[in-house]
């Protein structure tokens, strides 16, 4: 699995405005990617009219880091994974604080991968519930493509 250092990578303005921090990844046993770990640090700038973290945050991050996980699993085969689904729930409202991303991998096959992705905030509590369900294509970008 590759070495990506999120830290150093340029953000799109989605990117900054969702706040996700990417704070590791870890592999099964086939040295593929099966797990993203990151956190935001939710505030007013991500509240909705009535007060509370927008649901598009979490939306976006569920997908970002079932995004993150799904390219590392299949970047090695010169594959990259795009979303075909999202699926979210909104469990429970937040107004700020510290919300811990947790994808895994629940399936990871030849042309389809689904990831599971849980949101929870600085108590430990289910915020917010994702299934993200991701195609592999051919990366055309990739050298000799």
């Amino acid at each position: 699995m590759p070495e990506l250092n999120f830290a150093d990578m340029p953000l799109s303005p989605l990117m900054r405005a969702l706040g996700l921090v990417i704070d590791g990844y870890s592999g099964g046993e086939d040295g593929g990617c099966t797990r993203v770990r990151g956190h935001i640090d939710a505030g007013p700038e991500h509240h909705q009219p009535m007060g509370i973290v927008h649901g598009a945050l979490y939306t976006g991050a569920i997908e970002t880091a079932a995004s993150v996980g799904a390219f590392l699993a299949v970047q090695d085969s010169g594959q990259l994974a795009v979303g075909v689904d999202n699926l979210t729930d909104f469990v429970r409202p937040v107004k700020e604080g510290r919300l811990e991303v947790d994808a895994r991998a629940a399936s990871q096959g030849r042309t389809l991968q689904l990831w599971e992705v849980d949101i929870t905030d600085d108590q430990g509590r289910l915020v917010a519930k994702g299934r993200v369900r991701l195609a592999n294509r051919p990366n055309p970008n990739r050298p000799g493509a």
